[in-house]
């Protein structure tokens, strides 16, 4: 597939632990459920969609930086790398790709540590609190971005 479909969205720490950490603030669904929503609708965008996760700051360093060979942008949920990782806000500033940041809570609305970004600083845009949906919502807003959306 092209370079300029392909949308990396990656995943931080503990995010491999949905619908089982805290179902009352992340929901039941599972991370494959959201990978299989943004599959669908990748598809429905003509967008390749490459979808990762983990709980290695080091290697979300390393797939950012790879990015940029073959994506033409990241929807990423930090995870708690969010509040906390100077290096990949240098990674994705570095990387010159449009980027999507996406939480499924509501961060403003918890602890005040969660209220803090670094990653906000790269991005074009915060999607936080629709839950899953923030996802499809970012994969839309990236096609919109790179010229790919067809159905808006």
């Amino acid at each position: 597939m092209a370079k300029n479909k392909m949308i990396l969205v990656l995943n931080g720490p503990n995010l491999d632990l949905l619908g089982r950490r805290q179902p009352a603030i992340y929901g039941r669904g599972t991370l494959a459920d959201i990978e299989k929503a943004c599959h669908k609708r990748g598809k429905a965008l003509e967008l390749f969609v490459d979808f990762r996760q983990t709980n290695h700051e080091g290697e979300l360093i390393e797939w950012v930086q790879q990015a940029p060979d073959k994506a033409s942008g990241i929807v990423i949920n930090a995870g708690d790398f969010t509040h906390t990782s100077v290096a990949l806000l240098d990674a994705l500033v570095a990387g010159e790709l449009p980027v999507i940041e996406v939480h499924l809570s509501n961060i403003f609305k918890r602890e005040s540590f969660r209220h803090h970004s670094y990653i906000s600083l790269a991005a074009r845009g915060v999607i936080a609190g629709l839950g899953p949906q923030g996802y499809l919502l970012a994969l839309e807003a990236l096609a919109d971005i790179i010229g790919t959306r067809k159905d808006g």
